[in-house]
């Protein structure tokens, strides 16, 4: 989080944020540069992230079977 701005609310984020963002914690945490207290905070920030993503993600889901009679189904490709 290389942002001199204080973050957006994880619940006020779009899933394309909220996965960019985790996405750049995540490339943090693999460098190992941060002191223990700048790691863990990263990582509950990305465990809020994921939460968030998830959460969007399931809601698309119940969105698309509502619409389509309550249950998925597989696209067929055109031949």
């Amino acid at each position: 989080m290389a942002k001199s701005t204080s973050p957006k609310k994880v619940d006020e984020l779009s899933y394309e944020e909220a996965r960019a963002e985790l996405e750049s914690i995540v490339a943090a945490l693999e460098e190992g540069n941060q002191k223990l207290e700048e790691s863990m905070a990263l990582f509950e920030r990305g465990q809020a992230l994921m939460k968030r993503c998830n959460d969007l993600l399931e809601g698309a889901e119940l969105k698309v079977r509502a619409l389509s009679g309550g249950e998925l189904k597989m696209f067929e490709e055109a031949e």
